[in-house]
């Protein structure tokens, strides 16, 4: 269906949005999308941080106790 707009089609387009929503309505929407953006890449690298700590908290819980059950428990005995 929009195989074949080209570029002419794009800038006809582009100046039909242009002129119906004026420069400033435009500009404030692309303003708000770069926000938009900028919060969600945001939220992606918080959750890794979050995927990072609990990682690294179950690789430290499970390096605390090395030693083999066998001999905690004659320690116990």
């Amino acid at each position: 269906m929009f195989n074949n707009i080209g570029l002419p089609g794009l800038l006809l387009i582009a100046v039909v949005v242009l002129v119906l929503f004026g420069r400033g309505k435009i500009s404030s929407l692309m303003g708000e999308v770069g926000k938009g953006i900028t919060s969600f890449k945001k939220g992606i690298n918080d959750g890794q941080k979050e995927l990072d700590a609990e990682d690294a908290a179950e690789v430290a819980e499970a390096a605390k106790d090395i030693t083999p059950e066998a001999e905690t428990d004659k320690d116990k005995a």
